[in-house]
C-alpha cells in the first residue's frame, strides 16, 4: 500500500492543512487563439507573485460549457468568456449577478465553493475606455450593432449620463435586447437602419464584427465626434481608419480588453490588479 502524505503539525499539535494548489484560469470561446487575455492575466500573476498560476486559451463552443464546468478541481479560479459563449455562461451559472442577468450575457465565471457565479466586466471595460479616451459625460450617444456587447455598451453609456441612444442596425428586429436594456435603465432608444449619411451622435460605440465593416463604409464622421470600436485586431479597423481620416477621435477596443481584464484579475485572485505591469505587458506586445 502506498504511503500516505504526512502533514506537518502546527504549533498546537494539529496537522497543518495541505497548501492550496496553484490557481488555474482560462479564456473560453471560439475562435480564441487571437485573444490577448492570456498576456494580461499572466502578467498580473507574475506581478502579484502567484507562482505556478496558469492562464490558458480553450477553444470551446456554448455546448461545451456544462461538460467543462462539471467536476473541476479547486485549482480552477475562474474563466474569461468570449463569443459565442457569453449567453451560455449565464445559463450554466449557479448564481447570476444582477448585471449579467440584465444583459443576458456574462464574460466571467468564478467559483463560489458550491458552484459558479456569472459576472460581467464588459460594462466596466467600455466605460473606462470611454473615460480614459476623454468622454466623461454624454447625453446623446449611438451604438452600432445589437449583440451582447451592444447591451453592455448601453449600460456603460447610461452610467455616463446618456438620456438618448441611437441603435444603428442592419435589421431593426435584432435590436430588441439592446432596446430592452436601455428601457430598463430609463434611456430613450431610437432604432435606425444602417444607411448612408453622417452619424449624428457625438459619442459612438461600434460593436459589429470585422466582417460587417464593409456595411459601414457609407457612414460619415466629423471632427469633434468620438468613436470607440470594441475590436482591436486588426487595428485600425476599416471603420476606425475612416473615422480618424474624417477628424473623429478614435478609441481602440484594446482599452475595453484591458479594463475588463483588470476586474477579472481581482475577481479570480482576490487581489488588486497590478495596472502598471498589465499595461506594460500590453504595450510591449503592441510595440513588438
Amino acid at each position: 500500500m502506498a504511503d500516505r502524505p504526512v502533514l506537518a503539525p502546527d504549533a498546537a499539535g494539529r496537522a497543518a492543512p495541505a497548501p492550496a494548489p496553484p490557481g488555474r484560469a482560462a479564456v473560453l470561446g471560439r475562435p480564441v487563439a487571437h485573444s490577448l487575455s492570456p498576456l494580461l492575466h499572466r502578467a498580473a500573476y507574475a506581478a502579484l507573485g502567484l507562482t505556478g498560476w496558469t492562464y490558458d486559451a480553450l477553444d470551446l463552443g456554448p455546448e461545451d460549457l456544462p461538460v467543462l464546468l462539471a467536476g473541476l478541481g479547486p485549482e480552477w479560479r475562474g474563466f474569461s468568456v468570449t463569443m459565442p459563449c457569453k449567453q451560455a455562461a449565464v445559463a450554466v451559472a449557479d448564481t447570476v449577478e444582477p448585471l449579467p442577468r440584465l444583459l443576458g450575457a456574462a464574460n466571467t465565471l468564478v467559483p463560489t465553493g458550491t458552484g459558479w457565479r456569472a459576472e460581467n466586466t464588459d460594462v466596466h471595460g467600455v466605460g473606462m475606455a470611454l473615460q480614459t479616451g476623454g468622454v466623461q459625460r454624454v447625453a446623446h450617444a449611438a451604438i452600432i450593432g445589437a449583440g451582447g456587447t451592444a447591451a453592455a455598451a448601453a449600460v456603460a453609456l447610461a452610467e455616463l449620463g446618456a438620456e438618448r441612444v441611437d441603435v444603428l442596425v442592419r435589421a431593426p428586429d435584432r435590436a430588441a435586447d439592446t432596446v430592452r436594456v436601455l428601457g430598463a435603465l430609463g434611456v430613450a432608444a431610437d432604432v435606425r437602419p444602417l444607411s448612408p449619411g453622417a452619424v449624428e451622435a457625438p459619442v459612438v460605440v461600434s460593436t459589429v464584427p470585422i466582417g460587417a465593416h464593409p456595411d459601414l463604409a457609407a457612414l460619415g464622421w466629423r471632427r469633434g465626434q468620438t468613436l470607440l470600436d470594441v475590436l482591436y485586431a486588426p487595428w485600425p479597423t476599416p471603420l476606425a481608419g475612416r473615422a480618424d481620416a474624417e477628424g473623429a477621435a478614435v478609441i481602440s477596443g484594446i482599452e475595453v480588453l484591458f479594463w475588463q481584464a483588470t476586474v477579472q484579475v481581482e475577481l479570480m485572485t482576490g487581489q488588486p490588479a497590478p495596472l502598471g505591469e498589465m499595461r506594460a505587458a500590453l504595450d510591449a506586445h503592441l510595440a513588438g
